[in-house]
């Protein structure tokens, strides 16, 4: 078992190394966006750490937000991004800071997780795309440096989900060293950095690009590859199997392969069924490419051909997506669950128009989750709340009915991104989505 923990910590190692990163001049931009929108207020955000116990199987994972500003994917690090200030009042001059903190050498952890970069390494500079990167012990006397001036805001990570953050984790050990004057405030980096995040620039989308081509992949080997008797465990593996051969250096979430009653649990993940001839199956998978996810549903007939039923479920909720895609405007279309511009509501309408139950009711009430989620980073990336959809951003088009009576689960996802003309660009359209085509692809 302690080889087998060694030689998963030296994979994760390498894996986080051979990321196929944007050039340093993208995080520095987008550094350098971030500081213009603190109003003079510096941001403090700390890597994640490396995982102990039966997390650290799973390997190492950067926070999303430090990737995206620095790319750098190895845990214990930290970064201080400050704008320039004029000198004013009681206020004195500083020119624009970036700099990124590094653990310093720890060389018995080194023998398990493999060398790591250090800051004094005559190359640190010219890997980070950072003009300074200092020890992470010296982290403490910058900020006092950078922070002279009364009434200063420090920006971090307030919290992380269902806890403290990894950010605010250190902002409490640089508290108790007394790193902070006593008229700091603090805000939330979060809304700051989500802003960015929505639009996407063209490195992210040729990441995101090749994540969902790989995915697409998989689906395809799974419909040539299924049948009866079949586990959903295996249709799983062999998804996975096939993005990873292709690049993914993992799932961008857990593989959902829900069959029969199954496919009608919406966030179904124990994959422990076996597919029946006669049943559908829901197939929600994506892989994650050098951090950027993908998210891309299909619903297969195990024995190749869809009953009358199925097909016209299959059918509505196409329907329903193309209803979404040919109804949406950029700067105008939100994802909302109101309002005119709704392309949920398009959807729903659609759906609760076209067929009914088997008490002749219609079919509304089993579309029951929301039509779209942006994607980047993270499956669920930070997204545009009520607003408009706007130019660079990506997204999910996602409708679907589950009539657990039946066990009829059926829902079609696609990834679309806008382009700098406004108009939808549709990242998967060449994986079947007709029922005829798939019937097709289907065929031995």
């Amino acid at each position: 078992m302690r080889q087998l923990l060694i030689s998963l910590l030296l994979l994760s190692a390498s894996l986080a190394s051979a990321l196929d990163r944007q050039p340093n001049a993208d995080y520095r931009a987008r550094r350098q966006a971030l500081a213009a929108k603190t109003n003079g207020g510096a941001v403090v955000l700390f890597a994640a750490t490396e995982s102990e116990g039966p997390d650290a199987l799973y390997g190492f994972r950067q926070d999303d937000n430090f990737f995206y500003l620095t790319g750098w994917a190895e845990p214990g690090a930290a970064v201080l991004i400050a704008p320039a200030v004029d000198a004013g009042g009681t206020s004195s001059a500083r020119p624009y800071t970036e700099i990124l903190f590094l653990p310093g050498r720890n060389a018995s952890q080194e023998r398990w997780t493999g060398p790591k970069l250090r800051p004094e390494d005559p190359e640190a500079a010219q890997k980070t795309g950072f003009d300074r990167v200092e020890e992470l012990d010296d982290l403490r006397q910058e900020l006092v440096r950078v922070l002279p001036q009364p009434r200063a805001v420090v920006y971090t990570d307030m919290r992380g989900e269902g806890g403290h953050s990894p950010s605010w984790v250190g902002i409490e050990w640089l508290r108790r060293a007394n790193a902070f004057p006593n008229y700091i405030g603090f805000q939330d980096a979060k809304p700051l950095v989500h802003a960015l995040r929505l639009i996407k620039d063209a490195g992210e989308l040729a990441r995101i690009r090749k994540a969902t081509e790989a995915t697409m992949a998989s689906h395809r080997g799974v419909m040539k590859a299924m049948r009866p008797g079949m586990t959903e465990r295996e249709i799983a593996a062999l998804i996975e199997y096939e993005y990873g051969r292709r690049g993914c250096e993992r799932p961008a979430f857990a593989s959902i392969v829900g069959s029969g009653f199954n496919s009608t649990v919406l966030h179904y993940s124990q994959n422990s069924g076996t597919l029946a001839a006669g049943d559908t199956v829901v197939i929600d998978v994506g892989g994650e490419y050098s951090m950027y996810a993908t998210d891309i549903t299909r619903t297969y007939p195990v024995s190749g051909k869809f009953t009358a039923r199925q097909r016209e479920i299959y059918d509505i909720v196409l329907g329903a997506q193309q209803a979404a895609m040919d109804s949406f405007r950029a700067g105008q279309s939100t994802m909302g669950r109101s309002g005119e511009n709704s392309l949920y509501q398009v959807a729903y309408d659609y759906i609760n128009t076209h067929g009914k139950d088997l008490h002749g009711q219609p079919l509304g009430k089993y579309f029951i989750h929301g039509l779209s989620h942006s994607v980047g980073l993270n499956v669920h990336d930070p997204g545009y709340g009520g607003g408009a959809v706007e130019k660079g951003t990506v997204f999910t088009i996602e409708p679907g009915i589950y009539i657990p009576e039946e066990k009829l689960g059926v829902r079609i996802e696609d990834m679309f991104y806008v382009d700098e003309n406004g108009q939808l660009v549709h990242l998967t359209r060449d994986l079947p989505r007709t029922a005829e085509v798939v019937e097709r692809a289907m065929a031995k």
